[in-house]
């Protein structure tokens, strides 16, 4: 198959929107972050499961401080501060905006209370209604552009939200489900994967600069890929049994030096929130403890694990930009957040040659350490620390997951975590050289 991007772009829901829809798409947004929160108690919203997630409360004031900070405090003159101590709490990592609470600490934030927080979200929401009232017609270009990054930004948050309750009730005793209601029962795995031809070639990626898009997509820039093969679907979970039926977890020639240290360490065994009990695997997930889906994709795996497979595998992962020009001709719809399913679903057919579950599902790992594309210059002031501190040892992944909001994926958008965490949606599929 030839590497085409020219699949229009017309059809990504997510190349910007007109100024005129961007108050209906901040409030939609920040009201979507409160029905996330709905289901949960006040208890829930509190505690911090691990230093890699944070309290639902947390999230839900960081990204009103975004707003806050980046918009109102900037471009409001009439706007009143609503109290001088948040900033300290709910700041992230913007050094450039001062002393901050520590990250691994988010959990004792027992004050400001859920109400206190929820008075704190009204309030910014009626300083920025305020502020696109007295400014819809004249509003600052860097304001606007503020704005869209807050929605973007608050998205990311939503499905940060959804994988830290997720982490939190898998590590009760009661395993409560965030959703009550009932799911198919387990398929079984499905047929031999297909293999599907790209061509080599140098070719364009990156971001090309119209509509949104985050700093780190870009510049767009040439690369030369090597003919490749991507299999047509995701590694699924029976797929997965069998590497550890093989004795994947105990075979250390096909481990990174650090993923074998690390699955000494951790004593890894299988994914992420899978158990085992009279030779049955079941799965936490967001409706509880649900029997393993033999046929849905492997998830809640790390960058360690996902290279570990493909090698037993006697295959690879693919690296970053053959996932972006292979997924050139298929349109940026998946089942992500929207299709409301909050778990991933086996490929819905398995044959005619076509690549699928690239979008939604789960995030599929690189072989592509997240690093700067030539030409990269960090943004000034405090959103410039947004992605590019962070471009160190980490790993590109791509395509979203079940729990990602719609139009937040574009075919640049690049993910990124360190090698050895899983606790999001994150899954792989495997890639051969012609």
């Amino acid at each position: 198959m030839p590497l085409d991007q020219s699949a229009s772009e017309e059809t990504d829901p997510s190349r910007g929107a007109p100024r005129a829809s961007l108050e209906s798409q901040l409030f939609d947004t920040r009201q979507h972050s409160r029905k996330i929160a709905s289901p949960l108690s006040e208890e829930d919203q509190v505690v911090q499961a691990m230093d890699d997630a944070s309290p639902t409360k947390w999230h839900l004031a960081h990204t009103t401080w975004f707003f806050e900070t980046f918009v109102l405090r900037q471009f409001d003159d009439e706007y009143q501060l609503y109290d001088e101590r948040f900033p300290y709490c709910f700041n992230s990592y913007y050094e450039a905006e001062g002393a901050r609470h520590p990250r691994p600490n988010r959990g004792l934030l027992t004050r400001p209370s859920n109400a206190e927080v929820r008075g704190y979200r009204e309030h910014v929401d009626s300083g920025l209604k305020s502020f696109f009232a007295r400014k819809d017609n004249d509003m600052p270009g860097k304001a606007a552009e503020l704005i869209e990054l807050g929605i973007h930004h608050e998205q990311q948050h939503q499905e940060l939200m959804l994988t830290d309750i997720l982490n939190l009730f898998a590590k009760e005793p009661l395993r409560p489900a965030y959703r009550e209601t009932a799911l198919r029962a387990p398929g079984e795995p499905l047929a031999k994967v297909e293999w599907i031809d790209f061509e080599g070639g140098i070719v364009e990626v990156g971001h090309d600069g119209e509509g949104f898009a985050f700093d780190n997509e870009g510049p767009r820039h040439e690369v030369l890929l090597r003919p490749f093969k991507l299999a047509n679907r995701c590694v699924t979970n029976g797929e997965w049994l069998e590497f550890i039926g093989d004795g994947g977890y105990r075979n250390a020639p096909i481990w990174l030096a650090d993923g074998w240290a690390t699955v000494q360490a951790e004593d890894w065994r299988a994914p992420l929130y899978w158990e085992e009990a009279d030779g049955e695997w079941r799965q936490m997930g967001l409706y509880g403890l649900q029997p393993l889906d033999l046929a849905a994709p492997v998830c809640n795996v790390s960058y360690y694990e996902a290279d570990a497979f493909a090698r037993w595998a006697g295959k690879r992962l693919p690296t970053e930009f053959e996932w972006e020009v292979a997924s050139g001709g298929i349109a940026l719809k998946g089942r992500m957040l929207g299709h409301d399913a909050l778990r991933p679903l086996p490929a819905e057919t398995n044959g005619g040659g076509s690549l699928l579950q690239m979008i939604g599902d789960v995030w599929e790992w690189t072989q592509s350490p997240y690093a700067p594309y030539p030409g990269f210059e960090i943004a000034d002031g405090a959103v410039g620390e947004y992605n590019g501190k962070f471009m160190c040892n980490q790993y590109v992944l791509k395509g979203g997951s079940c729990v990602t909001p719609d139009g937040q994926i574009r075919r640049t958008y690049r993910n990124f975590f360190y090698p050895h965490q899983r606790w999001q949606f994150t899954g792989l599929r495997l890639a051969d050289d012609d």
